[in-house]
C-alpha cells in the first residue's frame, strides 16, 4: 500500500534563510541550554542510578502520580535531537556526552534486558504493573527512537543492542501467547519507535511487536478491560482512576483502533498512535486501518483543529473536547500534539499523495508547533494560547519538559518531511530551500530548491539527472495558494493540480529549471459557524502563516480595535524586526475612551478613530517580553 516513502533528512541539505537559522539555533543554543537543564533538574543524574536514593524532585500530585516517571523518555528525545544536530554537523562534545549517557543506560539495564530508570530505582518489584498510568512503553519509545537516530547519524550500533535487548524483554513479557500480558502502552508512542526499528535494522520482530500493541489496544478478551485488570491486581478499583468517566477515551483504549471514527482523549497520544496506524496500513497493506486514519483525519481537521495546527483545547485531559470547542484564551493546544500531527501527515502522505496531507503538516509546522520554540532557542510554550491578556510567557523550562525537546527533534529533523520518493516520481512537499540526490527510474536525480519561502511563493528548482530514465516531478500546489503559474526552462506549463500536486512527466536533462510562482496576498479567514467563540471575528492568514496581534505593534489595547471589513490588507517585510518577519498591516477602529465619562454603561457606543492594525507571524509572538495578543479580531 506504501506508494511513497520520505526522504530522510540526512539525505537532505537544509539551505533556505528561514529553515536554515532555525536550525542553527538548534544546533547552537537549544540543544546544549537542554543538556544543561537536563543536569541542574536531575533528570541526567536519574539514568546514573544514584544511591542513597535522593527524594523526589518533582513531587505527586493528588493523584499520586509525578512527572519523574518519565523522566527517561526526556533522556531519550534529547539523545534523538542531538542526534540529528551531529547528522548536521559533527560535534565532540555532544557525541561524548551522547556516550556517556549509553553508559549509564547500559550500566542500568537489568540482566533480563528490562531498561527503565524510575522503576530499578525505586520500585522494582512493581514493573510492568500499572501500563496505564506509569509511562514504561512510552519512554521505552522515546529511548528506542533516540537510538535509531545516533545509529543512523554515527553508525553506531551499541545503544541500539541495549534497547534490542529491552524490546526482545517487552516482546517476551506482552502478546496473547501463553503466560504473557494482554498489554499495551498506556501513552503510545512505542510504537512509532518500533516501526523506524524495523526500517533501520530490517528485523521483523520490531514490526510484529508494533502490530501487536495497535492490534489489541481497546479489546476486552474475556469481557475485560486489560487496564481495568491490571488496576485490580494492584488492589485498586477502576472506578477510581481520575479519567474513569471517559471509558479510556482518554487513553484511545476505549475501542479496538480500528472501530474508532471520533478523535477523543489526550491530543499527544492520539496522533502518536495513528501516525504508527498509518505506518502499519502501508506495512501490511491493511485498508481497514487505512480507513480509520481516514475518518480520523476527517474529524479532527473538519471539526476540532484549531486554525494555526494546534490540537485539543482542554488542560483537563490535554487534549479534545467537543465538536468545533476551540477557545481562543484557555486554549491547550499542546505544542507536543502538533509535533506528532507532523508526524501522522507525513504517513498519510506516503500512503497517498494528497495534498490536504501536506497542508496540514506545513500548517502545524510553520504556527503551532513553531511557536512552542522561541527566536533565541531557549525558551518555550507547553501549550499555545491564541488569546492572551499578556500573563502567557515563554518559560526555560517545565516541570514536565516533553514539549522541549519535541520541538527541537522536530526542528533538526525538518529536512525529512520536504521530498517523497516513488520509484518513478519525486514530490516536493515543502519549499524554504533545500537539495537532495536520489534515485529515481533507474538512475539518480539531484534537486536544487531555492526560494525565500514563507516570505515570498517564487520557487525555483534545477533537475539534474544522472541516467535516469522518463520521470514525474511533482509540485506541491499550497491549498492557501490561487492563481499558481509555472514553467520549465522559461516556457509556460498548465498548472491543473492532481490532489494539490502539480505532476509534470518528461525526460530530464542536466540544467532543466522548474519555476513556479506561488501568490501569497494577505487574507482573511473565517471561521465555521458552529465555532461560537470566533463568532464576528476574522484571522489572518499569508502563505503558509498565521497571523496574530500584539498590543505592544497597537497604539490602543486589542480588545478596542475592530479591522474594517474589505479594507486591503498589506504586507511588508521588515528585516529588523523579530529576526526578519513579513508583517500584515491593515486599516481598523479604535474605540475612543477619553470622552465616555464614569458611566459604566450607557445607550450610546463609544466614538471610534480610524487606526492602523499590525499583524506578526503566530510564530514569532511573545519573544519580546510579556504582551497581550489576539488571533481572532473583531471585524
Amino acid at each position: 500500500m506504501r506508494t511513497y516513502s520520505s526522504v530522510p533528512f540526512s539525505r537532505v541539505s537544509v539551505t533556505g534563510p528561514f529553515w536554515h537559522e532555525r536550525l542553527e539555533t538548534v544546533l547552537t543554543r537549544t540543544i546544549p541550554s537542554q543538556l544543561r537543564m537536563l543536569e541542574k533538574w536531575d533528570i541526567r543524574e536519574s539514568i546514573r542510578l544514584p544511591q542513597p536514593v535522593p527524594p523526589l524532585t518533582q513531587p505527586r500530585g493528588p493523584n499520586g502520580f509525578t512527572v519523574q516517571v518519565f523522566w527517561d523518555s526526556d533522556i531519550g528525545k534529547w539523545i534523538e535531537a542531538a542526534a540529528y544536530a551531529l547528522s548536521h554537523r559533527r560535534d565532540e562534545e555532544v557525541e561524548r556526552e551522547i556516550e556517556s549517557m549509553i553508559d549509564d543506560l547500559e550500566r542500568a539495564q537489568a540482566p533480563d534486558g528490562y531498561l527503565n530508570c524510575w522503576y530499578l530505582e525505586r520500585e522494582p518489584e512493581n514493573r510492568w504493573t500499572n501500563l496505564r498510568d506509569n509511562h514504561e512503553l512510552y519512554n521505552a519509545g522515546h529511548l528506542l527512537e533516540g537510538a535509531v537516530a545516533y545509529f543512523h547519524a554515527t553508525g553506531r550500533d551499541r545503544f541500539l543492542r541495549i534497547m534490542e535487548r529491552f524490546v526482545d524483554h517487552i516482546a517476551a513479557t506482552f502478546g496473547s501467547g501463553p503466560g504473557q500480558k494482554r498489554g499495551y502502552p498506556g501513552h503510545q508512542e512505542l510504537e512509532l519507535a518500533l516501526i523506524r526499528a524495523w526500517h533501520a535494522t530490517g528485523q521483523r520482530k520490531y514490526l510484529d511487536l508494533a502490530t501487536y500493541f495497535i492490534d489489541e489496544r481497546g479489546t476486552r478478551p474475556g469481557g475485560v478491560h486489560y487496564f481495568d485488570e491490571e488496576a485490580r491486581a494492584r488492589g485498586e478499583d477502576p472506578k477510581d482512576y481520575w479519567f474513569a468517566d471517559s471509558g479510556y477515551e482518554y487513553s484511545q483504549a476505549h475501542l479496538p483502533v480500528r472501530e474508532q471514527t471520533k478523535v477523543v482523549g489526550h491530543a499527544v497520544r492520539a496522533m502518536y498512535m495513528y501516525a504508527a496506524m498509518a505506518d502499519l496500513a502501508a506495512e501490511h497493506d491493511d485498508a481497514a486501518l487505512k480507513a480509520a486514519c481516514e475518518a480520523l483525519w476527517r474529524d479532527v481537521t473538519e471539526r476540532r483543529m484549531y486554525v494555526t495546527g494546534g490540537f485539543g483545547p482542554s488542560e483537563r485531559n490535554e487534549g479534545f473536547t467537543r465538536d468545533y470547542d476551540l477557545p481562543n484564551d484557555t486554549a491547550y493546544a499542546e505544542t507536543c500534539a502538533s509535533v506528532a500531527m507532523i508526524f501522522w501527515a507525513a504517513r498519510m502522505l506516503n500512503l497517498d499523495l494528497d495534498g490536504h496531507y501536506a497542508d496540514m503538516l506545513e500548517l502545524a509546522l510553520y504556527n503551532n508547533a513553531l511557536a512552542g520554540l522561541s527566536l533565541d532557542g531557549e525558551h518555550y510554550f507547553y501549550d499555545n494560547k491564541l488569546e492572551s491578556d499578556g500573563s502567557h510567557t515563554r518559560w526555560a523550562w517545565h516541570r514536565c519538559p516533553c514539549c522541549t525537546m519535541n520541538v527541537s527533534r522536530l526542528v533538526a529533523s525538518v529536512g525529512g518531511y520536504v521530498y517523497g520518493l516513488a520509484d518513478t516520481e519525486v514530490a516536493v512537499h515543502l519549499y524554504g530551500g533545500s537539495g537532495t540526490t536520489l534515485p529515481v527510474a533507474g538512475g539518480q536525480v539531484t534537486l536544487r530548491e531555492t526560494s525565500n519561502y514563507p516570505w515570498d511563493g517564487r520557487i525555483r528548482v534545477e533537475v539534474a539527472p544522472e541516467g535516469a530514465g522518463r520521470f514525474t516531478l511533482s509540485l506541491r500546489i499550497p491549498g492557501w495558494c490561487q492563481g499558481a503559474a509555472a514553467r520549465v526552462n522559461g516556457d509556460a506549463v498548465p498548472v491543473v493540480p492532481e490532489r494539490g500536486y502539480l505532476r509534470i512527466t518528461r525526460a530530464w536533462a542536466p540544467g532543466d529549471v522548474v519555476e513556479l510562482d506561488l501568490p501569497m496576498p494577505a487574507e482573511r479567514l473565517h471561521a465555521h459557524p458552529d465555532v461560537r467563540q470566533d463568532a464576528g471575528r476574522v484571522a489572518l492568514r499569508r502563505g503558509p502563516l498565521v497571523y496574530c496581534v500584539e498590543e505592544r505593534d497597537q497604539d490602543v489595547p486589542l480588545h478596542r480595535l475592530r479591522l474594517d471589513d474589505g479594507a486591503p490588507l498589506l504586507a511588508r517585510h521588515e528585516p529588523a524586526l523579530l529576526g526578519g518577519i513579513t508583517v500584515i498591516e491593515g486599516t481598523a477602529r479604535a474605540a475612543e475612551a477619553k470622552a465616555w465619562g464614569s458611566a459604566l454603561y450607557r445607550t450610546e457606543p463609544a466614538p471610534e478613530r480610524p487606526a492602523t492594525l499590525i499583524g506578526v507571524p503566530y510564530y514569532a509572538w511573545a519573544n519580546r517580553g510579556p504582551n497581550p495578543m489576539q488571533v481572532w479580531l473583531r471585524q
